[in-house]
């Protein structure tokens, strides 16, 4: 499955990129109808992954991959360190009160120094979206401390629940309005399915646990994994091998 990586993410049609930023900042904040539905049942995403900070203290030194508008952050009370990814430097920008709780703020995960560790790194609906994803997993395990996690949140992309669900919220909301076939933007933005991003995750982490938003894996919305111990000549052998972009 490896070989298929980098991805080639497909262009968005000049009809689409003239409100794809708008429909973004929309969707992430829950400012319309059908994204303030969606926002609610996100809200298991978030809860998942910050489950274990809730009552606890010791290292949770965190790194976010991701972090658009930083809507994750009110989730985040008891973390003191806190760093994110974004390449889109508006979503960052669009809501400073969020900004300024963030130590550092980079564009790629490769921006973060080597020197660097994290006791926690998070993600929430992110992976979808990585045309490299074996690259980026592999550089998180690297910055992970010893007895560290990786703990990400994904809608459960290429089965059914999911597709139907954003169908009847997002999607038809974005067809009333924009006269425009929503399943374009996603083909556009999720390049991975939920089951791809398990290949990848159990290939760089040995100890995998998975939990999901509805009945099974197939038969959910959402599912969330938290992964331990690295497996870090694996990691180290993506990267040397020039597994970035």
């Amino acid at each position: 499955m490896f070989e298929q990586f980098p991805k080639q993410r497909p262009e968005l049609p000049p009809i689409y990129r003239e409100i794809f930023q708008k429909h973004y900042l929309e969707n992430r904040e829950g400012l319309s109808r059908g994204s303030s539905l969606t926002r609610r049942m996100e809200a298991w995403m978030h809860q998942a992954v910050a489950r274990d900070v809730c009552g606890l203290s010791g290292d949770l030194s965190t790194l976010e991959i991701g972090a658009g508008t930083l809507n994750h952050l009110p989730y985040e009370n008891n973390v003191r360190v806190y760093d994110a990814i974004e390449p889109n430097e508006a979503l960052v920008k669009a809501l400073p009160e969020r900004r300024g709780k963030v130590r550092d703020c980079y564009r790629d995960i490769f921006e973060v120094p080597s020197g660097r560790s994290y006791g926690r790194v998070i993600s929430i609906a992110t992976f979808e979206h990585l045309t490299d994803l074996p690259a980026v997993v592999a550089r998180a395990g690297m910055l992970l401390k010893d007895g560290g996690s990786l703990r990400v949140a994904i809608p459960n992309e290429g089965r059914w629940p999911w597709t139907l669900g954003y169908r009847l919220t997002n999607g038809l909301e974005f067809r009333l309005r924009y006269k425009l076939d929503y399943d374009v933007i996603m083909k556009h933005e999720h390049v991975n399915t939920a089951d791809e991003i398990e290949v990848v995750l159990r290939h760089f982490f040995a100890d995998i646990r998975c939990r999901v938003f509805g009945l099974t894996r197939g038969l959910s919305f959402y599912r969330f994994y938290e992964c331990r111990m690295p497996v870090r000549e694996r990691c180290q052998a993506q990267l040397s091998s020039g597994g970035r972009h």
